[in-house]
C-alpha cells in the first residue's frame, strides 16, 4: 500500500486529503498508470462524484500530460528550467544557465545543493518569497499554462475536481503540479478565465485560498 494526497476545492480553498491504494512497483508507464488508477479509485471510494485527473507525462488523459511540468513551456523554456534557474541562495544564484539544459539535468544541478539555504526566487527582476511555501511555483505554472495551452483546453480543466500527480509525495517535497491545477480550477470556477495577477496580488490571494495541511 501507498499513500499520496489528492487537491480539490472545498468552501474556496485548495485543500488536500490523503488517500492509501495500492502500489504497483516498476518504472514503466503502465505500472505508473496502474498506480493512478488505484489511487482513483481510492478518490471514487470516499467520493461517488469525484472526477480525478492525474497530472503528470503518465496521466491517461491528454489534458493531464499537457498539464506536466515537463511539457509546459514559458518564454520558450520549461516550466522546470525556470523553477530552478531562479532559486536565490545565500552563497549564490541564481544560474540563469540552468534554463538552458534539459529539464532532468537543471533539477540535479550540484550548485542548487552546494549554494547554501535558499533565500528566494528571482524571476523577471522581481524576487518572490518562500512563504507562502509554493506561491512561486505556482505563479509560474499558471503562466505556463497560459503560455502553453488553449482556451478550451484550460476550460477542460473545470470537468474535473480532484486533482493527482502520482510522483508527488509532501512527505519529501513541497511543490505539486496537481496543486496549482486545483488552484486553476479554482480561478476558472471564480473569474471563468485565468485572469492577470501583479505578484503582490497573487501572493495575497494564495494567502487566503492555499491550506497547507495534509502530511503522509
Amino acid at each position: 500500500m501507498a499513500k499520496r494526497p489528492a487537491f480539490f476545492i472545498r468552501q474556496e480553498k485548495v485543500i488536500q486529503d490523503i488517500f492509501s491504494f495500492e502500489w504497483f512497483p516498476g518504472f514503466s508507464i503502465s505500472q505508473k498508470q496502474k498506480s493512478i488508477e488505484s489511487l482513483h479509485q481510492a478518490i471514487l471510494k470516499t467520493d461517488a462524484d469525484a472526477r480525478p485527473l492525474e497530472i503528470s507525462t503518465k496521466s491517461n488523459e491528454t489534458v493531464g500530460v499537457n498539464l506536466s511540468a515537463f511539457n509546459l513551456r514559458l518564454n520558450n523554456y520549461t516550466l522546470e528550467n525556470i523553477f530552478q534557474s531562479a532559486k536565490v541562495f545565500k552563497n549564490g544564484g541564481p544560474y540563469s544557465d540552468i534554463l538552458n539544459v534539459p529539464p532532468k539535468a537543471a533539477k540535479r544541478d550540484e550548485r542548487l545543493h552546494n549554494s547554501g539555504d535558499l533565500k528566494a526566487f528571482r524571476y523577471q527582476n522581481e524576487d518572490f518569497p518562500l512563504i507562502p511555501k509554493t506561491v512561486f511555483y505556482d505563479f509560474i505554472y499558471i503562466a505556463a499554462v497560459k503560455n502553453s495551452l488553449a482556451a478550451d483546453e484550460i476550460k477542460e480543466i473545470s470537468s474535473y475536481n480532484y486533482f493527482t500527480d502520482i510522483e508527488f509525495n509532501p512527505g519529501k517535497s513541497i511543490n505539486t503540479q496537481a496543486r496549482a491545477a486545483a488552484l486553476i480550477r479554482l480561478l476558472l470556477d471564480e473569474y471563468g478565465d485565468l485572469p492577470e495577477f501583479s505578484k503582490e496580488d497573487f501572493i495575497q490571494y494564495h494567502k487566503e485560498h492555499i491550506v497547507y495541511d495534509a502530511l503522509i
